[in-house]
């Protein structure tokens, strides 16, 4: 077969989706216009935007318009030219590392051009062959791509049920043994906020098992990043085990709204490691000086305004209140991610296309739909990312939105055309 043929057969389960529904460039790939924030056009229509992960409502702060423009005027976008190890390095990288490394409470850290494919390369880097690799089952796609380039054969991980300690304890036994029997170490992998559900992984839990098990710790904070602990340090000050992750990563994607990453741990010469052996990184362009002097300001102002998270959570408060007042599921989420399942509905994925249809047209809210193989599969979530830009009064004409919405679903009106958008 050729391959290009079985590929316009095929688009995968997601652009299946997609093409069954006609809905390129509606539900997937929407073109949303105008200043980022939480008030942009769709279509041609003003909406109320719930798809950004601008946390802290710093995509468009002053403070950082300005310190991105003028860092662009003054570098432009190509300096410095090169990978880091060979001629791409600056003071100004190496500042960047030992603030982000500061603010979330270890020694040094190794700044990454982006956050998926430089976690993947950390756990390429970190793992040999002789190591066993144990992970959360609903881990990030990111996480499950970087275990995909272990080195050792598909035996060397296993994956323990969701958040269930009892099951990653069975995990570790069998880990443990396997370790032994290669001479090799463990690796442990989750999120401190689970992406789509907001769930809070439970990184205190996971610590405790160090006392009875001989395992390192790597966790992707991207969603605690800024947003979760006292200072915004991430889940692991929330729990105050930030000392017993080992290897703290974070993008920049969320609360910073920026390009790239980093990785921080307390001991200097695994990050000298990490430095000289990250196949991202070593064959990769530095990230670029704007970049760089735009992401010290963001992370200046989070740390200088708390009150950009005060807002942050008056506005998840207020959001995730009002739906679980109206009767909508929203599961166990303990963090600003927002999650509705839509289970059971007799129309599936077209009902609720429908319904996140009027909702943006008729409705003027713009919230986004995630199915499988982003979350389980028979899972439907709208998914709603609160941020400090929103308002209360933006929250209560979500809410009253989401009050018409129930009526017509109880009422099958969706159910009564399952037509889809062009």
């Amino acid at each position: 077969m050729d391959i290009f043929e079985k590929l316009r057969n095929n688009w995968g389960p997601i652009g299946a989706s997609a093409k069954a529904l006609n809905s390129h460039h509606y539900f997937s790939f929407p073109k949303l216009e105008g200043e980022i924030g939480p008030h942009m056009k769709f279509r041609g229509m003003n909406v109320l935007n719930w798809s950004l992960n601008n946390y802290l409502g710093l995509a468009n702060h002053p403070e950082v318009r300005k310190a991105d423009a003028e860092a662009s005027a003054k570098w432009g976008l190509a300096y410095p030219m090169g990978a880091r190890m060979m001629s791409g390095n600056s003071d100004l990288h190496e500042l960047f590392e030992k603030e982000l490394a500061e603010f979330v409470g270890k020694k040094d850290a190794f700044l990454l051009n982006y956050g998926y494919q430089g976690v993947m390369s950390v756990i390429e880097c970190v793992c040999d062959h002789r190591d066993v690799i144990v992970y959360d089952a609903e881990a990030h796609a990111c996480l499950i791509d970087g275990i995909r380039l272990h080195k050792a054969k598909m035996g060397q991980y296993y994956k323990y049920n969701h958040n269930d300690m009892a099951s990653l304890e069975k995990n570790l036994i069998r880990a443990s043994k396997l370790a032994e029997e290669k001479g090799g170490g463990i690796l442990v992998i989750t999120e401190g906020v689970f992406g789509m559900s907001g769930k809070v992984g439970s990184l205190d839990k996971i610590v405790e098992l160090k006392k009875k098990y001989n395992f390192r710790l790597l966790v992707d904070d991207a969603h605690g990043f800024g947003t979760m602990g006292e200072n915004g340090g991430g889940v692991g000050e929330m729990f105050g085990v930030s000392k017993e992750i080992d290897l703290y990563f974070s993008t920049f994607a969320k609360s910073m709204a920026a390009i790239g990453a980093f990785v921080a741990a307390d001991d200097p010469d695994i990050i000298m490691f990490l430095k000289y052996n990250m196949r991202s990184q070593t064959y990769a362009k530095a990230l670029p000086m704007p970049y760089v002097e735009g992401g010290r300001k963001r992370l200046e102002l989070i740390k200088a305004h708390p009150e950009l998270r005060t807002q942050l959570w008056e506005i998840v408060h207020a959001l995730q209140n009002g739906l679980r007042s109206r009767g909508f599921n929203i599961g166990d989420t303990e963090s600003p991610v927002t999650p509705v399942f839509m289970q059971g509905l007799e129309g599936g994925l077209p009902e609720v296309t429908n319904m996140v249809r009027d909702l943006r047209e008729n409705m003027g809210i713009f919230c986004s739909i995630v199915v499988y193989p982003v979350i389980p599969k028979g899972q439907i979530i709208l998914r709603l990312i609160p941020t400090a830009s929103h308002t209360l009064e933006d929250v209560e004409k979500t809410l009253n939105a989401f009050d018409t919405m129930r009526e017509k679903l109880d009422a099958g009106v969706y159910r009564a055309n399952l037509a889809v958008p062009a």
